[in-house]
């Protein structure tokens, strides 16, 4: 069972805000603090994806019996397929003494919001949505279908990241190196205040 109170950290964002950027600065300066709960899945692993790492790749039916008997701290269904955060995969990085940090979308915080966890929420924001339309672009893996459900996505979650109460760090990624300056220095604050956090 995850403790109340555990070291958990939430961070939520539209795709292309930079989230996965600055989490995975954090990892690489403080490895031995922060670990990600791995997510499950009921979508075929892509090329490279490993089970246990990338996510917990199961199905449809194996999934929806442990949603039933209550093992999942929230959950998403994205394009048919299935995904998650267990209560398991936050105990374990928990357990190993590390912070865990949960990257998941406006859906999975509200359910968070509704367990016992008391987590830090901290939601990426980039500066405009013309820029975030621009940053998605320059990746060139959306057709111009998938770029306008994302955009579509993006404005509703921007709506409720913005929202006084939701989360306790709102960060405007406009500057990668102010952005993460931000981050670390509100997380090591919020930590250090519980004695968990960071040398």
């Amino acid at each position: 069972m995850v403790h109340r109170g555990a070291g958990v950290i939430v961070v939520c964002g539209p795709s292309g805000s930079g989230k996965s950027t600055l989490l995975r600065r954090l990892f690489e300066e403080f490895p031995d603090k922060f670990g990600f709960s791995v997510s499950h899945t009921t979508r075929q692993p892509r090329p490279g994806e490993e089970d246990g790492k990338h996510y917990h790749f199961t199905s449809k039916k194996v999934m929806q019996d442990a949603i039933a008997k209550g093992e999942f701290l929230e959950t998403a269904v994205f394009s048919n397929n299935m995904y998650g955060t267990s209560k398991a995969a936050v105990d374990r990085v928990s357990r190993s003494g590390k912070v865990c940090v949960l990257d998941i979308e406006v859906q999975g915080v509200q359910q968070v919001k509704e367990t016992d966890l008391k987590p830090l929420y901290i939601f990426v924001k980039p500066p405009s949505l013309m820029v975030l339309e621009k940053r998605l672009k320059d990746r060139g893996t959306e057709t111009d279908e998938s770029l306008q459900r994302r955009l579509d996505t993006a404005k509703s979650e921007l709506e409720y990241g913005s929202k006084p109460g939701n989360f306790d760090l709102v960060l405007v990624n406009d500057s990668l190196e102010k952005a993460y300056e931000q981050l670390r220095t509100f997380i090591m604050n919020a930590f250090d205040k519980q004695g968990e956090c960071c040398d």
